[in-house]
């Protein structure tokens, strides 16, 4: 959704900056996939957000067809915020299809929203993703640490943003997120940085502010968030038993 979306493919392959490009919905993933061939530093993702749902759920047909181009898929998830709560049936009925779809065909990456949803994303995880060749990823988490060490459980990575480090509240939670489960993300355009729509070429500047916060050198956090993404787009981790869950309370 930038405006400069060409512009902004060509700079991720320059500067060799790897980035997961959400799509909304799934008629509009065939065009991004066409503008990032030959740039293979831009990922495109399959997408049906679940803000869209109420008048985009036809397309779902359309996007288990193209599901099996891709190893990529986001945004998709759950939204009970006040504007979208009246899709929320909805939703869940298509974000259950959705992880049916993806634990079928395994090897997934999915960027998933779960704005004051995660307790049910985390319980729809379990029920529909029993492959663990899929890895999902949670996009600007806002749980309670009680709901974090569930997901870290369910093998969940956990994306971070600059906007999510502005918040003091999200801050003791950011310091004990497991090192080896830690991604960046933009959400740009919709977060800004200096004034301006952050860019992927911003993302230095999140992993400094990341590395303060918890009391690290960025260089290591770096190398050590190029790791976690060197697993998720090159390995191919075979299926493993999912881990006796432990009950919480939130």
């Amino acid at each position: 959704m930038y405006r400069d979306h060409k512009r902004l493919i060509r700079q991720c392959d320059e500067e060799k900056i790897v980035t997961f490009g959400v799509t909304t919905t799934p008629k509009a993933f065939e065009r991004n996939a066409e503008m990032a061939i030959g740039f293979p530093f831009a990922i495109v993702g399959l997408g049906l957000h679940p803000q869209l749902v109420a008048e985009r759920a036809g397309e779902l047909p359309l996007f288990e067809k193209l599901l099996a181009r891709t190893r990529y898929v986001g945004e998709i998830g759950l939204d009970a915020g006040p504007r979208f709560y009246a899709s929320f049936q909805e939703q869940r009925r298509i974000f259950e299809r959705i992880l049916g779809a993806c634990n079928e065909q395994g090897g997934k990456v999915l960027s998933i929203h779960s704005v004051r949803s995660v307790s049910k994303v985390l319980r729809e995880l379990e029920a529909n993703l029993q492959n663990r060749t899929c890895v999902p990823v949670l996009h600007w988490f806002t749980g309670t640490r009680s709901e974090a060490a569930r997901a870290i459980e369910l093998g969940c990575y956990f994306s971070i943003n600059i906007e999510m480090l502005r918040t003091p509240k999200m801050h003791a939670l950011l310091r004990t997120l497991p090192t080896d489960r830690l991604l960046t993300e933009s959400d740009g355009p919709f977060v800004t940085h200096d004034e301006r729509p952050i860019r992927p070429t911003d993302m230095p500047a999140t992993v400094q502010r990341l590395a303060e916060l918890r009391a690290t050198e960025s260089t290591l956090l770096g190398d050590q968030i190029l790791e976690n993404l060197r697993r998720l787009t090159i390995e191919r981790p075979e299926p493993k038993p999912r881990p006796q869950l432990r009950l919480f309370k939130s």
